[in-house]
């Protein structure tokens, strides 16, 4: 690559390891580049939003389809389930064919999936849709976070993790939309217009994403498709860029499509304690959030009455939390790297859940209603965000999305934990003692965080340069 400033000449695309140098120069994205930044984000509401769609109105489904308690937490842990199976085929498919056409794909099967849902008359029907809306979050979840990932310039990379405070506004605002439908006076159908409200929302975010996505030129580059690599940096950045002679490949030789089998890289060193930390981060947050989640309606409907609009409003409030605190995990990630942040997080969340546990129905609950809020907040502005995160960070663009494929495979594992495991828990020692138990999780996570030291946002180093072996800069203090 050319010396000198980006701006005044024009930098030689060779390999991956250029083009990601190039957008590293930059020190804040432009008004044109954030919005499509943005709108790649806001696949991730979508993907909160048809999560949240379904428990917003359960109550009036299960009475209407007259369902049973087995059936309801089949289609509870569906979405999370299917995507055990659909995050790492996303991350295979998004790194045979890019990453853009996987994320609108993913917009058509959410809208189906959504439709086949909200016009379910049985079980069956409900789980064919839900299990759509499974694959589609799956499979947009790995890639959406791969392609943000290689948008984001070196020095804004914990912006990766405004993902948590999307997570938390897109829940919101399914209640808020669930809670204008009730009083509009649905009646029991308020579930359907719930569940079909996201497919509206897909189909508008698949044309926005149709028109304005720009593929990755990371990606491109490495495979081998410098014009085009070089072409969507001056698209999306306004980066003076040209295609240069490839750096490795031979003349008339194509890059190596990677294949699922190529997964195991990501279990062998330098790569190794990446995986390890970000799965486990993964694992440990999904458990604790969902298994917790069973304990906040509890709380909320003791706040504010076991009325339908009251209950949903509780419900909002917590969730306000979590806004907060997964905007603040993008400062938090900035300021002390993802690893501690998610250490400070780990560490109130497991004092928290022993309290809550030693104090059950002792303390008034306004003072009760404190400490989930204390979970929700160092939850979503710690280890909430920062599994992903670190997956989406430490892997060169050919495997980035197998990466983010596992990472999110193993997170889905700890959601259905604590949807099933959690609950059967609780069911047999009672909540106090079920959430001190489950206080083990952030332990686990705390202790990883302090034998694995990787940061992604506190090292300088080129990922696309371990490909081809070349020296790595020297990590930077934290």
């Amino acid at each position: 690559m050319n010396d000198g400033p980006a701006s005044t000449r024009t930098a030689v695309i060779r390999g991956a390891g250029d083009a990601a140098d190039l957008i590293d120069t930059l020190k804040r994205l432009n008004g044109r580049t954030n919005w499509i930044w943005f709108l790649a984000l806001a696949g991730l509401f979508l993907d909160a939003y048809s999560n949240a769609a379904l428990g917003a109105g359960l109550s009036p489904m299960v009475k209407e389809l007259g369902l049973s308690p087995t059936q309801v937490g089949v289609l509870t842990a569906m979405a999370p389930a299917i995507a055990i199976v659909s995050n790492p085929f996303g991350g295979w498919l998004a790194a045979r064919i890019g990453r853009v056409k996987p994320l609108l794909l993913t917009k058509v099967v959410f809208a189906a999936g959504a439709l086949i849902t909200a016009a379910g008359s049985d079980f069956q029907t409900v789980f064919a849709g839900r299990a759509l809306v499974g694959v589609a979050y799956g499979i947009d979840f790995a890639v959406a976070m791969a392609l943000l990932a290689e948008y984001t310039p070196a020095s804004l990379k914990g912006r990766l993790n405004f993902w948590q405070g999307v997570w938390y506004t897109a829940t919101t605002t399914n209640l808020l939309l669930t809670l204008l439908f009730y009083k509009s006076g649905v009646g029991a159908g308020i579930w359907r217009w719930s569940v079909g409200s996201a497919a509206a929302f897909a189909v508008v975010l698949l044309a926005l994403q149709l028109a304005f996505l720009v593929e990755s030129p990371t990606w491109l580059a490495s495979k081998g498709r410098l014009r085009e690599a070089a072409a969507n940096l001056r698209r999306m950045y306004g980066l003076a860029a040209q295609e240069g002679p490839p750096l490795t490949a031979a003349a008339g030789e194509s890059p190596r499509q990677v294949g699922l089998g190529d997964a195991a890289v990501l279990f062998r060193r330098p790569y190794l304690p990446r995986t390890v930390l970000s799965t486990a981060i993964s694992l440990t947050q999904a458990m604790q959030y969902f298994a917790v989640g069973w304990y906040l309606p509890v709380i909320s409907l003791e706040l504010f009455g076991k009325e339908f609009e009251k209950a949903t409003l509780g419900s909002m409030a917590f969730n306000a939390v979590g806004i907060v605190g997964g905007c603040l995990s993008a400062y938090a990630g900035r300021r002390l790297g993802l690893r501690v942040s998610s250490m400070a997080g780990y560490a109130v969340v497991f004092v928290a859940l022993l309290v809550m546990g030693a104090t059950f129905k002792e303390l008034p609950v306004g003072l009760a209603a404190l400490l989930p809020v204390l979970f929700i907040f160092f939850h979503s502005a710690g280890p909430g965000p920062n599994g992903k995160s670190i997956a989406a960070l430490s892997y060169r663009s050919d495997i980035r999305t197998l990466g983010t494929g596992v990472t999110g495979m193993l997170g889905s594992l700890g959601s259905v934990a604590g949807l099933y495991l959690f609950p059967q828990l609780q069911a047999g020692l009672g909540v106090g003692a079920s959430l001190m138990v489950l206080s083990v999780v952030p332990l686990a996570g705390l202790l990883t965080c302090l034998a694995i030291r990787w940061d992604p946002t506190r090292v300088a180093v080129n990922l696309e340069e371990e490909a081809v072996g070349l020296p790595s800069r020297q990590p930077v203090s934290a």
